[in-house]
């Protein structure tokens, strides 16, 4: 344990910040100062950007315990594992698996998650366990139950949870299954992103209570759902604010690779066009990736990156048909696109983002989403006005 810096940053100097963003609320206030941070940070961590999904280079607690102190108690996340622990520990792996958030979203998903006295909690994704923490310490161990997939990762959780003489009940197994056995729960939360919320999280929530989750298609942008549990089986509700979760072990993305498209190695085959319509950096915005994604759910994008910030932009269709470039390079308003295959997977784009800035351009808050048993769809300022689906 690394003893605490006189100096600002420490955990008064981010609780100031958390306040003053209106992130951590005065009633999570006594939890956040019992259950510090740092407890539930492991000596190797790679700090991340604040509302960004890159990380530095490994920050060291036993050779760098300022520098570790600072990334501890700066509001940025941490990743603290890498390729579900097949990694060499002194670099960073391919995908990190596991971090300790972004205090800004532990704190504002709680709030969204409104807790009462007495509830009972399910957490998804314990990862290294100061959320289920601070529930706990704010609810009562008893009635707080956490499920990680890895079982590494949660016995380190349950050895913090140890430290600090919390007992919440810490299950190994997959998130998507929930945990039935503690059911029904008041609260649903879960730390890891999924593009579809399973039915065992629906099911095991009692009616009235909430289901707080990260969503975001295949495409891109992730915001966090609110869903109200209804008497019917059926979830929905609004999206509160942006997001950038791991996903859900069992709903990771496995997109084709572009050498499986036809003629990829003899562009332009499909042939070349000028457009000024729609800049490819637009598609890198998170509302924009967000919208697309939910219109366009089997179409995702790779970036191949050439000098001097330009790039070329590809769109892909999971049928492995159809795909688009469209090349970028700042300073210019037209930009070549190239389309090939049955589909005009550019000519698509352009559609969805037409459509978005005909309806004002709306930024998460005025979307929502509905999950029923028969599925789910995502809507705009109404349940009753749901966002078009382009399936071919």
């Amino acid at each position: 344990m690394v003893a605490r810096n006189p100096q600002e940053p420490g955990p008064e100097g981010l609780a100031s910040e958390l306040l003053g963003k209106g992130a951590l609320t005065p009633d999570w206030l006594p939890a956040y100062r019992a259950v510090p941070r740092h407890v539930f940070v492991p000596g190797l961590l790679w700090p991340g950007t604040a509302g960004g999904n890159r990380q530095g280079a490994l920050v060291d607690r036993d050779t760098a315990p300022e520098q570790w102190w600072e990334k501890v108690y700066s509001d940025i996340p941490l990743t603290t594992h890498w390729d579900d622990g097949a990694h060499a520990r002194a670099e960073k792996g391919r995908s990190p698996t596991s971090s300790n958030s972004m205090p800004t979203m532990v704190f504002a998903m709680l709030d969204a998650l409104a807790v009462e006295p007495g509830n009972r909690v399910l957490e998804v994704g314990t990862g290294t366990g100061w959320n289920a923490a601070l529930l706990a310490h704010r609810l009562g161990a008893e009635n707080v139950v956490t499920v990680e997939v890895d079982p590494a990762v949660a016995a380190e959780a349950q050895r913090r949870f140890g430290d600090l003489g919390l007992t919440p009940l810490s299950v190994v197994g997959d998130g998507v299954e929930g945990h039935e056995p503690g059911a029904p729960y008041d609260r649903v939360i879960a730390t890891c992103g999924v593009s579809h919320v399973p039915r065992s999280w629906i099911e095991q929530c009692r009616p009235g209570g909430l289901v707080v989750a990260p969503w975001g298609p295949a495409y891109g942008g992730q915001a966090v759902a609110r869903l109200r549990v209804g008497e019917d089986g059926a979830a929905s509700g609004t999206f509160v604010r942006a997001s950038a979760f791991m996903r859900l072990r069992d709903q990771r993305n496995a997109f084709p690779p572009t050498s499986a498209y036809p003629d990829t190695g003899q562009w332009p085959a499909g042939g070349v066009r000028r457009t000024s319509f729609l800049s490819p950096d637009a598609l890198g915005g998170w509302h924009h990736m967000f919208t697309l994604g939910i219109q366009l759910p089997d179409v995702f994008c790779r970036v191949s990156w050439g000098s001097r910030g330009a790039y070329r932009l590809w769109l892909l269709d999971m049928g492995v048909t159809s795909w688009a470039t469209a090349d970028y390079e700042h300073g210019r308003s037209a930009y070549d696109v190239v389309q090939h295959g049955p589909r005009r997977l550019w000519d698509e784009a352009e559609e969805v983002m037409a459509w978005w800035r005909e309806h004002g351009g709306p930024r998460f808050e005025r979307f929502g989403l509905t999950v029923t048993p028969l599925g789910q769809r995502v809507w705009l300022d109404h349940p009753d006005n749901p966002v078009p689906v382009r399936v071919p």
